[in-house]
């Protein structure tokens, strides 16, 4: 991916119902959601010139708004529209995309009711969330200090600028130890999920998955587990305690950005990549592709 720093790319932003040059997609410093993290977001992928699973992404960020208070003021239909313009506009077929809603300048103060609510929507070429020798080997994960919190004090089901936080100290500690990620617990102690992304473990032939009761039940994940039905792989979403990492013999994270990518270790536990890992991480890959370049 590229060096240069987001705020000085060549191409355009879709931003409020039209298409403006990259350098012009800027926002007041006094911005509520700056301030206060009234701002939701989604991560997407283009394949091929296409948006995998576009309308789910988009009625995600809608309902992730109202989970916040606010309503964007586009449709699904019409975010689909716009996200498919910066694609062929920017000119890459294979793309990460970024859609991001927050409520502007108008009021600054925890009470902002009567602020705009402004849409950006950018993308770029992202390969790789990992460095490709780590993924073929299994990337290591270090133990979270932070939590995923209790349901009952966050707006969990809402993908939320705010709830990243405590994902971006956990992801940053994590590679100064030399880890590519980190594993995070929920509030009660058990397994929950990566900083940006759901994990699965392989036990006697199955999967093993946390039960998404405190966080995202990612769009990535919904097609693993669905894929992994159509090869008759049997699925247990449920508690999964730490000390039961030492009894499972595979492990992989999912995600937009991360995709499919295998893990070889979290802390002192060791699992080695193969059967399961690679036959999902080959049918997540296919699943992407255009389906009429994936017929060709």
């Amino acid at each position: 991916m590229s060096a240069t720093p987001f705020d000085q790319r060549e191409g355009s932003i879709w931003f409020d119902g039209a298409l403006i040059p990259w350098k012009d997609a800027t926002l007041h410093v006094l911005s509520h959601g700056l301030h206060y993290a009234s701002c939701v977001f989604e991560g997407e992928r283009a394949y091929g010139g296409e948006i995998f699973k576009t309308r789910e992404h988009s009625e995600r960020l809608l309902q992730s708004a109202k989970l916040l208070d606010f309503e964007i003021p586009f449709t699904a239909e019409e975010i689909d529209a716009a996200k498919a313009l910066v694609v062929r506009t920017n000119g890459k077929a294979d793309a990460y995309v970024r859609p991001v809603a927050w409520r502007g300048s108008e009021m600054m103060g925890v009470s902002a009711q009567h602020n705009k609510i402004h849409l950006a929507i950018a993308s770029w070429e992202w390969p790789s969330y990992f460095d490709p020798e780590a993924r073929r080997k299994g990337i290591r994960l270090d133990m979270a200090e932070f939590r995923r919190p209790d349901p009952a004090t966050i707006p969990c089901k809402a993908k939320a600028s705010g709830l990243y936080m405590i994902c971006t100290i956990s992801k940053h500690k994590a590679e100064r130890k030399g880890y590519a990620d980190a594993l995070m617990l929920d509030w009660r102690g058990h397994v929950a999920e990566c900083t940006g992304a759901n994990i699965f473990f392989v036990k006697d032939g199955a999967l093993h998955t946390p039960t998404p009761d405190c966080f995202l039940d990612g769009i990535t994940r919904r097609t693993v587990i669905a894929l992994a039905k159509r090869r008759g792989i049997a699925i247990n979403e449920r508690t999964i305690l730490p000390e039961e990492l030492a009894t499972f013999s595979e492990c992989f994270i999912c995600g937009t950005a991360a995709e499919v990518t295998p893990v070889g270790e979290i802390g002192e536990y060791t699992f080695t990549p193969a059967a399961i890992t690679q036959a999902l991480a080959e049918d997540y890959t296919r699943e992407v592709q255009p389906k009429a370049k994936a017929a060709a």
